[in-house]
């Protein structure tokens, strides 16, 4: 439940019988240990990290601790408690960035920047488990993922929520930075195909050849929330602001091992952005700092004191 959490997203889940929420915190090994023990646990699939590229170059430390320390509380609570698969969702940022070079799972790992790098950290502390234990982990590395509910600091909610609010895209740099995007739920099937496929100590790449650079992403915003198709009408739309320290330009991912466990992504662009634009224009409000969100660069409270044990 950090900044870019809200609980209104659990609300059509709630009132499930084979759902529970528990809060807490996986960089407290006392209350992981605790959880393992009471809620007899048997699959992890481990999402919990600070994610967003732009606050990593301010706030590395923290991401260090919240990535890798709090990955290691949770696989080495999740191994003593015996559990049947590990899943960690991993980024394909951990490539760093290629213009053609086709990354796959045997491709080296070369961050560019302290999210990135701190994911690429934890992925190896969760490997040691199954080289050392024979524990059966495996990691994902997902292209950007998108869709209704996220916190609108990522670029495709930011773009749709400034336009839905008559101000103008703002776009890093150059704007040529391409970047792949997948559906939310064409992850979600990636995920259950690798929970029941999966084999252990494997690295499955989560990609798409679907690619765009930034500022054919707004672009195509433009023309769908302002309905213009008049490049200079776009153009008004479109305020180009400092870069980001390093900013990758491409992230070419090769998916042929997913494919080869029956995996693809099915929702096509134009069907996944509908669905998005018409999310936003109600569920904005869903976080109360959402307009934060919408600077061009991160404006956060600052972390918490870390209490490193």
């Amino acid at each position: 439940l950090d900044y870019c959490a809200s609980l209104k997203n659990l609300e059509t889940v709630s009132k499930k019988e084979n759902y529970k929420f528990i809060q807490g915190d996986i960089c407290e090994p006392h209350f992981i240990k605790q959880l393992f023990e009471t809620e007899k646990i048997d699959i992890v699939l481990h999402f919990a990290a600070q994610t967003h590229v732009d606050l990593s170059f301010w706030h590395a430390l923290e991401f260090t601790y919240v990535n890798v320390y709090g990955t290691n509380v949770l696989v080495a609570a999740a191994y003593e408690a015996n559990v049947e698969k590990f899943v960690y969702a991993s980024t394909d940022e951990v490539y760093g960035g290629s213009i053609d070079e086709e990354f796959d799972e045997s491709s080296p790992k070369r961050p560019t920047n302290p999210y990135a790098s701190s994911k690429a950290a934890a992925e190896c502390f969760v490997q040691s488990y199954w080289e050392r234990y024979q524990f059966p982990v495996a990691v994902t590395r997902s292209s950007n993922v998108y869709g209704p509910h996220q916190y609108p600091e990522k670029v495709i909610p930011k773009f749709i929520s400034l336009l839905q609010q008559n101000r103008k895209c703002c776009i890093h740099g150059s704007g040529l930075q391409r970047r792949n995007f997948l559906y939310a739920t064409d992850v979600v099937e990636a995920f259950l195909t690798v929970l029941k496929d999966g084999k252990p100590g494997e690295i499955y790449n989560i990609g798409t050849t679907f690619e765009m650079s930034i500022a054919q992403l707004a672009k195509e915003l433009i023309h769908l929330i302002k309905k213009t198709s008049s490049e200079s009408e776009m153009e008004h739309w479109m305020d180009y602001v400092k870069d980001r320290p390093t900013n990758d330009l491409r992230y070419p991912m090769s998916s042929e091992k997913m494919h080869n466990l029956g995996w693809r992504p099915k929702v096509p662009w134009k069907e996944g952005i509908k669905k998005t634009i018409e999310w936003y224009k109600e569920n904005f409000h869903n976080w109360k700092n959402a307009e934060k969100a919408l600077e061009p660069f991160p404006v956060t409270e600052p972390f918490a004191q870390l209490n490193i044990p």
